[in-house]
């Protein structure tokens, strides 16, 4: 069935479904025309939204159908070269057709390679009805290695930059925003929660707090302020200086621990350790992580991130240590040799978290995600 596409359009708010996959979280977006069903990894910490597309030269294993474009009428390549070539930085012309080609790698080293193509995407509505949005630009990969599983049918790139997901596709729903609630890891995969996107996907409301969006060189990133974490009631300052850099973490979805330096990561681990009465478990498997076994999850501390602007987010215990093996859990940080790190989607779950690119702020609302 074709799709007509409306002259004009401004529902409340596009919305879309994101599953648990294993530490990842996939985001559910209908492409081409007929409408094909596509599974990809929902990734705040990158910008390129692309699938894995026949012919599949060299592609990792997918359960589902791959995208096929000869089978949509909406499917076409980007001139080369043209502005929208120009969108991503690693792009290069393939005469005698002069498709736009592209590779685009990831810090865990996975990789992507393709044509930049135009498809139409469609959305469900806070109206209610289907929002088909012509002309947004992805990445048509046949050549994708890494990391990835069985179930992720691509990337959803939703970063800040220009040829992110979320930087097409906001406008049409009034605003460059979005918002959206991670399910705990190990939640059935057959529970969802809900992105929304564009106006109306604001977080506001009792418990909500909000940070600043702190300038970076690179576009991409959702870069915040840390100041320091809590455990229990005594706070550990982000440097053991008490001098904070401005624009120190990452909110990345893609990534699941959360990631802080090396001497900061030390100084929780030790307090973590001494607020613990549980006998640590020692598995070789595992080393060198702080493990316990089930009881943790109820017994362990809560902690507190305490981010610019007394912007406060309580993590559950649920999401600080997380179950490595059966009956093990393990403490849901990790340490990094360099002055930066990353907020991880493991701290990131049962928190309303909203995008607000405009307004330049990252707001966070404590909430039952499997309940939305």
């Amino acid at each position: 069935m074709n799709i007509p596409i409306p002259p004009s359009f401004h529902p409340d708010a596009g919305q879309s479904d994101i599953f648990p996959d294993k530490g990842e979280y996939v985001l559910k977006v209908s492409i081409g025309n007929p409408p094909f069903d596509l599974y990809a990894i929902a990734d705040t910490g990158s910008d390129l939204f692309w699938a894995q597309c026949l012919p599949c030269d060299q592609c990792y294993p997918q359960k589902n159908p791959k995208y096929d474009p000869k089978s949509s009428s909406t499917y076409r390549n980007v001139a080369c070269p043209s502005k929208r070539c120009q969108l991503l930085g690693t792009t290069s012309c393939a005469p005698p057709s002069n498709t736009c080609n592209y590779t685009y790698g990831y810090a865990a080293g996975s990789l992507t390679q393709g044509v930049l193509a135009t498809e139409t995407l469609t959305f469900a509505s806070t109206e209610g009805s289907p929002v088909p949005l012509p002309n947004v630009v992805f990445g048509c990969g046949h050549n994708n290695t890494g990391t990835f599983n069985e179930n992720e049918m691509g990337l959803a790139g939703l970063g800040r930059g220009s040829i992110s997901l979320i930087s097409q596709i906001s406008p049409s729903f009034g605003g460059r925003r979005f918002s959206h609630c991670l399910v705990p890891f190990n939640t059935p995969p057959t529970i969802s929660s809900k992105m929304s996107i564009g106006s109306g996907s604001e977080v506001s409301g009792p418990g909500t707090v909000t940070t600043s969006l702190v300038a970076s060189q690179d576009s991409t990133f959702y870069v915040v302020t840390l100041n320091g974490i809590s455990v229990g009631s005594t706070y550990l300052p982000f440097n053991s200086s008490g001098a904070v850099t401005k624009g120190n973490m990452i909110i990345d979805s893609g990534t699941p621990p959360t990631i802080v330096p090396r001497d900061f990561y030390n100084r929780l681990e030790a307090e973590v350790k001494s607020v613990v009465k549980l006998t640590r478990i020692d598995d070789p498997q595992l080393r060198p992580q702080l493990c316990y076994g089930r009881n943790v999850q109820a017994q362990g501390p809560l902690l507190t991130a305490h981010f610019d602007g007394n912007a406060d987010v309580v993590l559950k215990q649920t999401s600080t240590f997380i179950e490595a093996k059966d009956g093990i859990f393990c403490f849901a940080m990790t340490p990094i040799d360099g002055p930066g790190g990353i907020v991880g989607n493991f701290a990131q779950t049962d928190h309303l978290i909203g995008f607000d690119l405009d307004g330049n702020t990252v707001s966070f609302k404590p909430i039952d995600c499997t309940k939305l």
